[in-house]
């Protein structure tokens, strides 16, 4: 009987224990269980705002009166991939200096500022500057089925130079990258190979880039109107204001986007500082989409590196790629100046 009674109050003891021990095990199981879910809840929300991103409605070409434009061909070609039809507009003009290549910001199309910039246009012709402008992938006229926000894109800028090359009577273009439009431009760069590179240095570079026929040289200064210090800063401020919980998305759309594009983030800040031509930044000092304290800090690294090598200018009144609308005058004034400092000889003056 002693010993049965022994064997109750060991049982009572181990069910006792058990109870005491259950609690945590429960919190933990419980907190688990929370974490779990947000988690699948943050990654359902970040490829639901990644798919919308990339699959933004097409920005197509309205109809503009030929009437109003300089004279113009209208030029189709391929992306460097091989499987994106481009579509686009070359100007020329007599004895012309270089090529303006236009590369517009995502969700636009190759007139970013619309039938206003046809003054810029034809500033651009008058003083002895070919104009190539031309929809990217998924923009305008041309096809493709998604917009990358410029991780995609940069083959749609080679693919434009190749075209450019083969129309255009220049032996050089010049690059003028508006919004995401300034990712596409240097990552464009960034894939060419530098002058003068061996056979075996050459070989670790792509057929389709080997067989461009051009390097880094060709392309032979750099326009940037609102450039960001990475090019995730582009992607950050659109899912915060437009996708539900955009406000904790934000950090991972990126990747998403970036990891769909096999491509990694790009400091752009630090790519534009070291450029070695000429470079022109705009920007609007309201600017609260990239932010223009951010983009005074990209003027101010780029001038300390090579301030011989540099124009800016911030236009007052503008918020986010506004600058042209709010001072066209002061905008195609200041583009022009950059062109006449760096790549106007004086027996070229018209």
């Amino acid at each position: 009987m002693k010993f049965a009674k022994e064997n109750l109050y060991v049982d009572y003891k181990k069910s006792t224990n058990k109870k005491h021990k259950n609690p945590l095990g429960v919190r933990i199981a419980l907190g688990l269980s929370i974490l779990a879910t947000v988690l699948i809840i943050m990654i359902t929300l970040t490829v639901f705002a990644s798919n919308h991103l990339l699959n933004i409605e097409k920005n197509v070409l309205s109809n503009v009166p030929s009437n109003i434009l300089p004279s113009y061909s209208t030029t189709s070609f391929e992306s460097i991939d091989g499987q994106t039809a481009l579509q686009g507009w070359f100007f020329k003009t007599k004895n012309p200096i270089s090529t303006i290549i236009v590369i517009h910001d995502t969700g636009s199309n190759r007139l970013p500022f619309g039938v206003e910039m046809i003054d810029m246009i034809e500033t651009w012709l008058e003083n002895g500057y070919n104009v190539f402008m031309f929809d990217q992938r998924h923009s305008g006229s041309s096809a493709g089925d998604i917009s990358s926000y410029g991780y995609l894109e940069w083959q749609d800028v080679l693919g434009a130079i190749k075209i450019v090359r083969k129309i255009s009577v220049t032996t050089d273009v010049v690059l003028f990258g508006i919004g995401t439009g300034c990712t596409s431009q240097i990552l464009a760069y960034q894939k060419l190979p530098s002058p003068n590179m061996n056979e075996m240095e050459l070989s670790s570079y792509s057929k389709n880039i080997r067989e461009l026929g051009f390097d880094r040289s060709y392309i032979k200064g750099m326009i940037f109107d609102s450039p960001a210090k990475t090019s995730d800063d582009y992607i950050r401020p659109v899912v915060a204001q437009k996708e539900f919980l955009g406000i904790l998305t934000q950090y991972f759309v990126p990747y998403a986007i970036r990891v769909s594009a096999g491509m990694d983030n790009v400091n752009l800040a630090a790519e534009i500082a070291r450029l070695p031509m000429p470079v022109m930044i705009i920007y609007g000092g309201h600017d609260n989409f990239i932010g223009a304290d951010k983009i005074d800090q990209i003027v101010n690294e780029r001038s300390r590196l090579n301030a011989s090598l540099t124009k800016s200018i911030m236009i007052t009144g503008a918020g986010y790629l506004e600058e042209y609308t709010i001072n066209k005058k002061q905008y195609i004034a200041a583009v022009q100046d950059y062109l006449d400092s760096f790549f106007l000889i004086k027996d070229q003056r018209r």
